[in-house]
């Protein structure tokens, strides 16, 4: 049988080239970054190299990137960090309605620790309107923290344009660039970003491995306290291999950016094609605007669930929703955000491809998908009657 994965967004397989940089750090150079002898030494330098990788990859400096474990981290970090920080200044925080859980939990924390949240609304495609951001904005706002890209739903955001209000009206900005750093062009400076958050097993790094941009003189409280580690500001003994990977793996996609792109965006556009030709089938996200690789749809009277079992069942292994929300048997907060009714929310799928898809894996796909749905409609108690959809980008019939 045929294996083919197509759940990129979710994570990928670790890049041979950063598997040979990292292997040296698990045996011969495995000392402590802080010891002052020649192993630690070795390892410092290790760290530093791949710090400056890491930073060149968004066009920032070294100094200002704080290694961390994961995205999820980095994006705790951000929030609760620059919270923290500049509490004495105000107490209001606006995020938008599709953000990551990280990002969506972190903000319920601060609710409770008594800062005041404005979740903002996106539309049918899962855009923000910057007009809205900035309408949101009072005299105590003192972060606004917008998603780059969508995992679930492809959609990229204008994060430049909301980048510039934040920077007129003084108010710090992050951006969960976890989607997107290593599979578009992510370019610290014109984004206006003081904050970006991005994690090496998106771009074909190991996990365990994440980085927080953090803009020299931003002032941030630290999420875990100890020792002096990445500046005082992340305490904890460095995980010197997956640095390492990550600083190689990030050397690797700065490179083969263009050609990554250019091969993705390709195959996703004939699996789309392809895809929209089945009946009642309908795109999530921005038909245009969205990641090169991702592909995400509804499926009328099909569950997710279902869709994936029998894609597995053929060798296809994709997602539902978001890697950390796939489990969680009810409807995506992201595609409720952009109006889609929660019936159809539960026929959810998404296929993420990377620089190892094929044309005869898509081939394959394109063979099979449909075959899925009409097994699946032919069993399903509302294969009749259930409704119908305006047109093919999920936008519901009134």
């Amino acid at each position: 049988m045929k294996e083919i994965y197509m759940d990129h967004v979710a994570t990928n397989p670790l890049h041979p080239e950063a598997l040979e940089a990292m292997l040296p750090y698990f045996k011969e150079h495995f000392g402590n970054p802080l010891s002052l002898y020649e192993p630690g030494i070795k390892a410092r330098e290790a760290i530093e190299n791949a710090r400056a990788s890491t930073a060149s990859l968004i066009n920032a400096k070294a100094n200002e990137i704080i290694f961390t474990s994961s995205g999820a981290e980095s994006n705790n970090f951000a929030l609760k960090g620059i919270a923290f920080a500049n509490q004495n200044k105000g107490k209001h925080i606006i995020i938008s309605k599709i953000e990551h859980h990280s990002i969506l939990n972190s903000a319920r924390f601060l609710e409770k620790s008594g800062f005041a949240v404005t979740y903002l609304p996106v539309d049918k495609y899962g855009v923000i309107d910057p007009a809205i951001v900035e309408k949101a904005i009072t005299k105590e706002t003192i972060l606004i923290s917008i998603i780059h890209a969508s995992p679930e739903i492809g959609t990229i955001e204008p994060i430049a344009e909301i980048g510039k209000i934040a920077r007129q009206k003084g108010i710090i900005f992050h951006t969960d660039a976890v989607a997107s750093v290593g599979n578009i062009p992510v370019d610290i400076q014109p984004l206006n970003a003081d904050l970006l958050s991005f994690a090496a097993h998106q771009f074909y790094g190991p996990k365990g491995a994440g980085a927080l941009y953090l803009r020299e003189g931003t002032r941030i409280v630290p999420l875990i306290y100890g020792g002096i580690q990445e500046g005082g500001r992340r305490a904890g003994t460095e995980n010197v291999p997956a640095i390492v990977g990550m600083g190689k793996a990030a050397e690797l996609a700065k490179r083969d950016l263009q050609k990554r792109i250019n091969h993705v965006k390709s195959l996703r556009d004939k699996l789309i094609s392809n895809a929209l030709k089945v009946e009642k089938v309908y795109l999530t996200g921005h038909p245009e605007q969205r990641l090169p690789g991702h592909a995400s749809f509804v499926v009328e009277y099909i569950e997710g669930e279902a869709m994936l079992l029998l894609l597995a069942g053929k060798g296809i292994y994709a997602a539902s929703g978001s890697a950390c929300s796939s489990k969680a048997l009810k409807a995506s907060p992201v595609l409720i955000s952009i109006g889609t009714p929660a019936h159809l929310a539960q026929g959810s799928v998404v296929f993420t491809l990377s620089e190892g898809t094929t044309e005869e894996e898509i081939n394959y796909f394109n063979e099979v998908f449909p075959q899925i749905i009409n097994q699946l409609r032919k069993i399903s108690p509302f294969a009749k009657g259930w409704g119908d959809m305006e047109d093919k980008t999920c936008t519901p019939r009134k």
